[in-house]
Protein backbone atom coordinates (compact mmCIF):
# COMPACT_ATOMS: atom_id res chain seq x y z
CA UNK A 1 0.00 0.00 0.00
CA UNK A 2 1.52 3.32 -1.06
CA UNK A 3 1.26 6.33 1.25
CA UNK A 4 2.52 9.87 1.33
CA UNK A 5 6.19 9.58 2.25
CA UNK A 6 5.88 11.50 5.55
CA UNK A 7 3.31 9.01 6.87
CA UNK A 8 5.89 6.24 7.12
CA UNK A 9 7.88 7.99 9.86
CA UNK A 10 6.06 6.42 12.81
CA UNK A 11 2.99 4.32 13.62
CA UNK A 12 1.28 7.44 15.03
CA UNK A 13 1.81 9.35 11.81
CA UNK A 14 0.72 6.37 9.71
CA UNK A 15 -2.54 6.05 11.64
CA UNK A 16 -3.17 9.80 11.49
CA UNK A 17 -2.48 9.84 7.74
CA UNK A 18 -4.61 6.78 7.02
CA UNK A 19 -7.60 7.82 9.14
CA UNK A 20 -7.73 11.60 9.44
CA UNK A 21 -5.37 13.73 7.36
CA UNK A 22 -7.09 15.35 4.42
CA UNK A 23 -10.61 14.23 5.31
CA UNK A 24 -12.96 17.23 5.03
CA UNK A 25 -13.94 18.43 8.51
CA UNK A 26 -17.12 20.44 9.08
CA UNK A 27 -17.38 20.20 12.86
CA UNK A 28 -16.50 23.40 14.75
CA UNK A 29 -14.99 21.57 17.70
CA UNK A 30 -12.71 19.44 15.53
CA UNK A 31 -11.79 22.42 13.35
CA UNK A 32 -10.79 24.30 16.52
CA UNK A 33 -8.79 21.29 17.74
CA UNK A 34 -6.86 21.05 14.48
CA UNK A 35 -6.24 24.80 14.38
CA UNK A 36 -4.74 24.66 17.87
CA UNK A 37 -2.69 21.52 17.25
CA UNK A 38 -1.25 22.95 14.03
CA UNK A 39 -0.29 26.12 15.92
CA UNK A 40 1.26 24.05 18.70
CA UNK A 41 3.39 22.27 16.12
CA UNK A 42 5.21 25.47 15.08
CA UNK A 43 8.90 24.72 15.51
CA UNK A 44 8.24 21.10 16.49
CA UNK A 45 7.57 17.82 14.70
CA UNK A 46 4.04 16.61 14.00
CA UNK A 47 4.95 13.37 15.77
CA UNK A 48 5.58 15.37 18.97
CA UNK A 49 2.10 16.87 18.74
CA UNK A 50 0.46 13.51 18.00
CA UNK A 51 2.15 12.05 21.07
CA UNK A 52 0.72 14.89 23.16
CA UNK A 53 -2.73 14.93 21.56
CA UNK A 54 -4.40 13.01 24.39
CA UNK A 55 -2.83 15.45 26.84
CA UNK A 56 -4.21 18.36 24.83
CA UNK A 57 -7.67 16.84 24.75
CA UNK A 58 -7.61 16.51 28.54
CA UNK A 59 -5.98 19.87 29.27
CA UNK A 60 -8.31 21.78 26.94
CA UNK A 61 -11.62 20.13 27.87
CA UNK A 62 -11.83 18.08 24.66
CA UNK A 63 -11.45 21.40 22.82
CA UNK A 64 -14.91 22.56 23.87
CA UNK A 65 -14.64 26.08 22.52
CA UNK A 66 -16.78 27.85 25.13
CA UNK A 67 -14.95 26.20 28.02
CA UNK A 68 -11.50 27.03 26.66
CA UNK A 69 -12.55 30.62 25.89
CA UNK A 70 -13.29 31.06 29.60
CA UNK A 71 -9.91 29.85 30.87
CA UNK A 72 -8.45 32.28 33.41
CA UNK A 73 -4.86 33.41 33.86
CA UNK A 74 -4.70 30.97 36.79
CA UNK A 75 -5.79 28.10 34.52
CA UNK A 76 -3.18 29.15 31.95
CA UNK A 77 -0.52 29.09 34.69
CA UNK A 78 -1.63 25.57 35.65
CA UNK A 79 -1.43 24.44 32.03
CA UNK A 80 2.14 25.72 31.80
CA UNK A 81 3.03 23.10 34.42
CA UNK A 82 1.38 20.28 32.46
CA UNK A 83 4.04 18.01 30.85
CA UNK A 84 1.39 16.45 28.59
CA UNK A 85 1.19 19.54 26.37
CA UNK A 86 3.71 21.92 24.83
CA UNK A 87 4.41 24.29 27.70
CA UNK A 88 4.93 27.46 25.73
CA UNK A 89 3.17 30.48 27.24
CA UNK A 90 2.44 32.07 23.85
CA UNK A 91 0.96 28.85 22.46
CA UNK A 92 -1.18 28.16 25.54
CA UNK A 93 -2.42 31.76 25.65
CA UNK A 94 -3.14 31.59 21.90
CA UNK A 95 -5.41 28.60 22.52
CA UNK A 96 -7.59 30.66 24.86
CA UNK A 97 -7.54 33.79 22.69
CA UNK A 98 -8.33 31.79 19.55
CA UNK A 99 -11.25 30.06 21.30
CA UNK A 100 -12.65 33.52 22.08
CA UNK A 101 -12.23 34.55 18.44
CA UNK A 102 -13.96 31.35 17.24
CA UNK A 103 -16.96 32.21 19.44
CA UNK A 104 -17.09 35.66 17.82
CA UNK A 105 -16.96 34.10 14.35
CA UNK A 106 -19.77 31.70 15.31
CA UNK A 107 -21.89 34.69 16.34
CA UNK A 108 -21.09 36.55 13.14
CA UNK A 109 -21.22 33.69 10.61
CA UNK A 110 -23.35 31.03 12.30
CA UNK A 111 -20.44 28.60 12.58
CA UNK A 112 -16.67 28.52 12.39
CA UNK A 113 -17.11 25.91 9.66
CA UNK A 114 -19.06 28.31 7.42
CA UNK A 115 -16.44 31.02 7.86
CA UNK A 116 -13.29 28.94 7.46
CA UNK A 117 -14.55 26.93 4.49
CA UNK A 118 -15.52 30.15 2.71
CA UNK A 119 -11.81 30.55 1.89
CA UNK A 120 -12.17 27.56 -0.49
CA UNK A 121 -15.75 28.37 -1.48
CA UNK A 122 -17.01 25.37 0.51
CA UNK A 123 -15.18 22.74 -1.58
CA UNK A 124 -11.88 20.93 -1.18
CA UNK A 125 -9.13 21.98 -3.55
CA UNK A 126 -7.89 18.85 -5.34
CA UNK A 127 -4.16 19.16 -5.91
CA UNK A 128 -2.24 16.63 -8.00
CA UNK A 129 1.21 16.48 -6.43
CA UNK A 130 3.50 13.78 -7.80
CA UNK A 131 5.91 13.74 -4.86
CA UNK A 132 6.30 15.18 -1.37
CA UNK A 133 8.77 17.81 -2.56
CA UNK A 134 6.02 19.28 -4.81
CA UNK A 135 3.79 20.12 -1.83
CA UNK A 136 4.12 23.77 -0.74
CA UNK A 137 4.46 24.90 2.87
CA UNK A 138 2.12 27.82 2.21
CA UNK A 139 0.16 29.37 -0.64
CA UNK A 140 -1.47 32.67 -1.56
CA UNK A 141 -4.69 31.26 -0.12
CA UNK A 142 -3.08 30.39 3.22
CA UNK A 143 -1.53 33.88 3.23
CA UNK A 144 -5.03 35.31 2.77
CA UNK A 145 -6.48 33.11 5.54
CA UNK A 146 -3.68 33.99 7.94
CA UNK A 147 -4.11 37.70 7.29
CA UNK A 148 -7.89 37.51 7.77
CA UNK A 149 -7.61 35.52 11.01
CA UNK A 150 -4.97 37.88 12.40
CA UNK A 151 -7.24 40.81 11.56
CA UNK A 152 -9.95 39.10 13.65
CA UNK A 153 -7.51 38.83 16.57
CA UNK A 154 -6.24 35.25 16.24
CA UNK A 155 -2.67 34.60 17.31
CA UNK A 156 -0.09 31.95 16.42
CA UNK A 157 -1.71 31.72 13.01
CA UNK A 158 0.90 32.28 10.32
CA UNK A 159 0.51 31.23 6.71
CA UNK A 160 2.39 27.94 7.16
CA UNK A 161 0.15 27.03 10.12
CA UNK A 162 -2.93 27.92 8.06
CA UNK A 163 -1.79 25.74 5.16
CA UNK A 164 -1.10 22.79 7.47
CA UNK A 165 -4.58 23.34 8.95
CA UNK A 166 -6.09 23.36 5.45
CA UNK A 167 -4.31 20.09 4.65
CA UNK A 168 -5.34 18.45 7.92
CA UNK A 169 -9.01 19.39 7.59
CA UNK A 170 -9.38 18.49 3.93
CA UNK A 171 -9.72 22.02 2.63
CA UNK A 172 -6.94 20.96 0.27
CA UNK A 173 -6.19 17.40 -0.79
CA UNK A 174 -2.41 17.24 -0.59
CA UNK A 175 -2.02 13.47 -0.64
CA UNK A 176 0.34 12.69 -3.49
CA UNK A 177 -1.52 11.08 -6.39
CA UNK A 178 0.20 7.71 -5.85
CA UNK A 179 -1.06 7.56 -2.24
CA UNK A 180 -3.99 5.20 -1.63
CA UNK A 181 -5.75 8.01 0.29
CA UNK A 182 -5.64 10.48 -2.59
CA UNK A 183 -8.78 9.22 -4.32
CA UNK A 184 -10.49 8.33 -1.02
CA UNK A 185 -10.59 11.94 0.17
CA UNK A 186 -11.50 13.52 -3.19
Amino acid sequence: MQRCEWANSSPLETRYHDEEWGVPVHDDRLLFEMLILEGAQAGLSWQTILKKRAGYLEAFANFEIETVAGYSEQKIAELLENPNIVRNRLKVKATVVNAQRVLEIQQEHGSFDAYIWSFVEGKSIQNRWQQLSDVPAKTELSDKMSKALKKKGFTFIGSTTCYAFMQATGMVNDHVVSCFRYSEVC
